[in-house]
């Protein structure tokens, strides 16, 4: 054997020691379901099971004072609540008040998100204070805003009495007219600073190169938004809109504590109607159906919103 093949054949202990794998620890294929255990116990627990609960209860005719028993009444009360205008009033007025919201919340989070992207003094203090109606309780911004549209005292109305488009009487949120925009307004205050927050990490990602090459080539501002920008947050604004239509669906304690739906119903949503067959009515079985049906109306919200991402990154790849 030459010098050569004596360096280039290793001994045999090496070769054994390379050739020998490792054992693999006991238990490690079950480690990834040993760490999501915890959750898949808590959303079983906490969101399975009450959510099977309220499809039985959605199927019978159960009170509240008598909880323990019930009478299978098949789809009577999904007939009843559908014959119902108040109920399709209340479905309208969700409608409007979850879109109003998303677009609300997304639109001036983006243009609040524009604005802090770009430099200037006083941005990080900007930043922070942009947060705080986020982080505030919703039963404080219920409250402070409960305050402002106060008749008597509130500022809202000095200002708009200042401006000459002040509410008769002030009655704001006594008055169906303007009840739901004075909702909405609230809701948007307290949304936006999550959206415009989400959106300025997704800014701060935009190659800044490739916007500089499009301003080069004599694209406009607007231009160069939508050819690069645009198409670098449009995940994220998409994201953002199924969240806000979710959130919007729930929010119940902002409304209630201002209005509890009224007045005459005007801002009457189906949580807010949910929770007046329950626990007014104590018809438990009626608000189970309600219930049901925002259930529904969200599993429509989350399939379209898979549907237009795919239909979006098909177009994108052709």
């Amino acid at each position: 054997m030459t010098v050569l093949e004596q360096q280039s054949t290793p001994p045999p202990s090496v070769s054994r020691r390379r050739g020998r794998r490792r054992p693999s620890p006991q238990g490690s294929r079950w480690t990834p379901y040993l760490f999501l255990a915890p959750a898949a116990l808590f959303i079983f627990v906490f969101q399975a099971v009450p959510l099977a609960q309220e499809v039985f209860l959605s199927f019978t005719r159960t009170t509240l004072l008598n909880p323990t028993e019930s009478t299978w009444v098949g789809l009577e009360n999904f007939v009843r609540i559908f014959g119902d205008e108040d109920f399709h009033r209340t479905l309208v007025t969700t409608v409007v008040y979850v879109v109003a919201c998303v677009v609300g919340a997304v639109g001036a989070g983006l243009a609040v998100a524009l604005l802090l992207n770009r430099g200037f003094r006083g941005r990080g203090w900007a930043r922070a204070l942009v947060t705080v109606p986020w982080a505030a309780p919703g039963i404080a911004v219920a409250l402070i805003a409960t305050w402002m549209l106060n008749p008597q005292y509130g500022i809202v109305n000095r200002f708009l009495e200042a401006i000459g488009l002040g509410v008769p009487g002030g009655a704001i949120l006594d008055s169906p007219r303007y009840a739901l925009p004075a909702i909405l307004a609230t809701t948007i205050w307290q949304l936006f600073p999550f959206t415009s927050v989400v959106l300025l990490s997704a800014l701060q990602s935009v190659p800044q190169d490739l916007t500089e090459a499009a301003m080069v080539d004599g694209a406009g501002r607007w231009s160069a938004f939508r050819a690069v920008t645009w198409q670098v947050i449009k995940p994220t604004v998409g994201l953002l809109a199924l969240l806000m239509t979710i959130w919007s669906l729930r929010r119940f304690e902002l409304i209630w504590l201002m209005t509890k739906g009224g007045p005459v119903g005007a801002t009457e949503t189906l949580v807010i109607d949910l929770y007046s067959q329950a626990f007014d009515s104590k018809e438990l079985g009626s608000a189970a159906a309600i219930g049901m049906v925002g259930v529904v109306i969200s599993l429509i919200v989350i399939a379209g919103s898979r549907f237009v991402a795919r239909a979006a990154e098909k177009e994108d790849t052709r």
